[in-house]
């Protein structure tokens, strides 16, 4: 269950970052290098991500309104 701890708090950051850099707040050049950094993160989790991912999909919400407690019921 760590691993999906991790992984979805990851998530939930490059979201954030993601919406940060649309609305022209921060650093690009920061926000940039801690979204590759996440990303690198991430593909250390695949099997949490893809969990996160199908019960973002069946919930027909977005990840980053997800709860680890979501996850644990589809698991």
């Amino acid at each position: 269950m760590e691993l999906i701890v991790e992984a979805l708090r990851l998530l939930k950051r490059q979201a954030e970052i993601q919406q940060a850099l649309r609305g022209a707040r921060g650093s690009p050049v920061l926000e940039e290098r801690e979204l590759y950094l996440i990303r690198n993160r991430l593909a250390q989790y695949p099997a949490a991500v893809q969990a996160i991912a199908l019960t973002a999909a069946e919930l027909h919400r977005p990840i980053d309104t997800l709860s680890v407690r979501d996850i644990e019921k589809r698991c």
